[in-house]
């Protein structure tokens, strides 16, 4: 993986996530939600590439347009009208203002999770909480891997059956039918027994007895304990500018908010939208560096 972020210590990746998943489903005012949505599609690019335009275009999109036409149908709050439906309920212009801000939201949501999925894998996982909470940790690192795992196994039977005619592209309706049991079947198998053997094969080892060492290859360094800071340091400024009203937004009965204008609000969302921004930062800066130390050493 060509991410800066993720050879960061497992503590400043936590720590990171928590706080900007916290302020994109608290935050509801428009300008935050646009700062996260994009900061959170960019790094999901930077990271899967293609598989996030495909997302986007697949899921994000029309789920914008799906949420922004549902909420007006049973959300009738608001104070401009632009017209009455045939039920006889109005339709307002803050509830279609709202439908899209949830669907932002929930988006957004989306993206940044993809980005946890691929920077928090299980071994992070697992250092953070091995020792306070062994079993949970297990649990939610092996339910994380679970999907992807689950795809590529799905794959390498789907294809074993292929091999001998028992594909679900082989036969009837009635006949592909049975084979997509049986290809379920048999991936369900492989699931449970894979579930036992890593409980014996834990178990084996002493996972969770106390006392119990572990190696670990992460090592908190200065470059951790500057990204930590900033992260806890920019927190905190949002969370202080959050609660003295320099986020205060309204979407009903009239769209409307603080004032926009002034130096505070203004400096809360520049922060906001720097530590969004950080992975990206990091990664624009190491390639940066990168291409110039490759253009240095061609040069000589």
């Amino acid at each position: 993986m060509r991410d800066t972020f993720y050879g960061y210590h497992p503590i400043v990746n936590m720590a990171y996530f928590v706080a900007v998943l916290a302020f994109a489903m608290f935050f509801t005012h428009p300008i935050c939600l646009a700062i996260s949505l994009v900061c959170a599609f960019g790094y999901a690019i930077y990271i899967n590439g293609k598989k996030s335009l495909k997302t986007a275009l697949v899921v994000a999109l029309p789920m914008l347009i799906l949420t922004a036409l549902i909420n007006p149908a049973f959300n009738h709050q608001g104070g401009t009208i632009l017209t009455y439906l045939p039920s006889g309920n109005p339709l307002t212009l803050e509830s279609i203002l709202y439908g899209v801000a949830a669907a932002a939201m929930l988006i957004t949501v989306i993206y940044w999770f993809s980005c946890f999925n691929a920077v928090m894998t299980s071994d992070k996982f697992v250092y953070l909480f091995g020792r306070v909470i062994p079993a949970l940790s297990l649990i939610l690192s092996m339910a994380l891997r679970f999907v992807p795992r689950f795809r590529a196994q799905i794959k390498v039977i789907s294809n074993a059956q292929k091999c001998v005619g028992r594909d679900v592209s082989n036969g009837s309706l009635w006949q592909r039918a049975k084979h997509g049991i049986k290809i379920l079947s048999i991936m369900i198998t492989w699931a449970l027994e894979n579930a036992i053997e890593t409980a014996d094969s834990m178990k084996g080892r002493g996972y969770g007895l106390p006392g119990r060492t572990a190696f670990s290859i992460y090592r908190f360094d200065r470059r951790d304990g500057a990204a930590l800071g900033f992260v806890a340091a920019c927190a905190a400024y949002i969370i202080v500018g959050a609660a003295t009203g320099g986020l205060e937004w309204r979407w009903f009965p009239t769209v409307g908010g603080g004032v926009l204008d002034a130096p505070y609000p203004i400096s809360i969302f520049i922060v906001y939208f720097v530590l969004c921004a950080m992975p990206l930062i990091l990664n624009v800066k190491e390639d940066f560096k990168w291409r110039t130390l490759n253009n240095t050493a061609l040069k000589t």
